[in-house]
């Protein structure tokens, strides 16, 4: 007899494991974010995992809360074996912990307990961590402090965006689910406690955290570039305007000017605290994405 799962997930992250579990459990419930205003005409769109349900035909929730008595309630109606969430962006509350009788189950996209938190790829990336990896871990109250189940790690190259790392991440931490699911419903798993001591942070990204410093090393505005690929990207105003950073690299062969205009080897670049930060892809706001050198050709004022 197949599992009855309820699932909740939001983002393109969640889709892999979404996909594992309809071929190996019933998933009698997909909880996700309500729909978002999204594109030029603001019109509201669902998200990848509400996308993803609608194809296969899954019954989907989107409430606002998880705390209101009537949306436990609700949930508590499906009488799930197990929860599995990837992503969901909703803190579960305990009552809703308490629901299935099998526990609930997280897809966590760093290596436990490094990177707890809203942001885990992200903040891999702008550390320089030079390895991270799925975590599979039972669910409780305190935030990714339950114990792990399994976890799976992949090397983190310089220069990997977090689109990238995040998708190799999520179909990582699809089969890493199903590689621990039979074990762990059969009661063949003895979890393993995280170590409190040796855990970070990753907090929710804003907007604004996209602003380069050009006080900061060229270095580390390369990392806020990868990981804030594609949101909430990386900027700074040029006359004015908002210049977003798409792609760049570091040139340290001579000492420049925090905050000056430079160009190399025909490349728009910034003096920074330490290295030039050369600008190899930008985006003029309102306007489409460039290569460095195409930019430059319309920027006379920019040396």
């Amino acid at each position: 007899m197949l599992p009855r799962v309820i699932f909740m997930g939001s983002p393109d992250f969640a889709t892999p494991t979404l996909e594992e579990l309809a071929r190996s459990s019933e998933v009698v419930l997909v909880v996700t974010q309500p729909d978002r205003p999204a594109g030029r005409g603001r019109q509201a769109q669902p998200c990848a995992v509400k996308s993803l349900a609608d194809s296969l035909s899954l019954p989907t929730f989107q409430p606002t809360s998880l705390r209101k008595l009537h949306v436990v309630a609700g949930l508590a109606a499906y009488q799930p074996d197990l929860i599995v969430v990837a992503a969901f962006g909703q803190i579960l509350p305990q009552a809703v912990l308490d629901i299935p009788a099998k526990g609930c189950l997280n897809v966590h996209a760093s290596l436990l307990p490094r990177w707890r938190g809203a942001a885990p790829i992200q903040a891999a990336i702008l550390a320089g961590d030079d390895r991270t990896g799925v975590t599979i871990m039972q669910m409780e109250a305190g935030l990714d402090t339950g114990p792990i189940l399994l976890q799976r790690e992949v090397p983190l190259r310089p220069g990997t965006t977090a689109s990238e790392l995040s998708q190799q991440l999520a179909f990582l931490g699809a089969k890493a689910l199903m590689e621990v699911l039979p074990s762990y419903l059969g009661g063949m798993l003895a979890p393993m406690a995280q170590n409190d001591s040796q855990s970070t942070y990753a907090p929710r990204l804003n907007k604004e955290d996209g602003l380069l410093d050009f006080s900061e090393p060229a270095q580390v505005l390369v990392r806020k570039v990868n990981a804030y690929h594609p949101w909430p990207g990386t900027f700074f105003l040029h006359n004015g305007r908002k210049l977003k950073v798409i792609e760049a690299h570091v040139h340290d062969t001579f000492s420049s000017e925090r905050g000056e205009r430079y160009v190399v080897n025909g490349l728009p670049a910034m003096g920074t605290s330490e290295g030039l930060l050369v600008l190899d892809r930008v985006q003029m706001e309102g306007k489409k994405i460039l290569p460095g050198k195409d930019f430059l050709r319309g920027q006379a004022d920019w040396v």
